[in-house]
């Protein structure tokens, strides 16, 4: 499923207009992201958690070259689905 495809999915679920469904879904996943950089998490009981985890620097490979690359350490999203929807997958 693709974004136009969930915003069609909630306006028909929610009887919302596709526009009115859009700025829902924009606005929901503006808050989750403006949460996790500032170092939050959220919570949604049921459904899962987002959180900002560090990834540490390591060296990788380039494939094409064989050659040693390093790769910075970064904060990386991280989603662990709840007991719930886990359980309906």
């Amino acid at each position: 499923m693709n974004k136009a495809e969930l915003i069609e999915k909630i306006a028909g679920d929610a009887e919302l207009s596709k526009k009115e469904a859009g700025a829902a879904l924009d606005s929901f996943t503006d808050a989750i992201a403006k949460t996790l950089k500032k170092g939050g998490k959220v919570t949604l009981v049921g459904f899962g958690t987002f959180s900002v985890t560090k990834r540490a620097a390591r060296n990788g490979r380039n494939p094409q070259t064989g050659a040693t690359i390093k790769i910075k350490a970064k904060k990386v999203a991280k989603f662990k689905a709840g007991k719930e929807l886990a359980g309906k997958i």
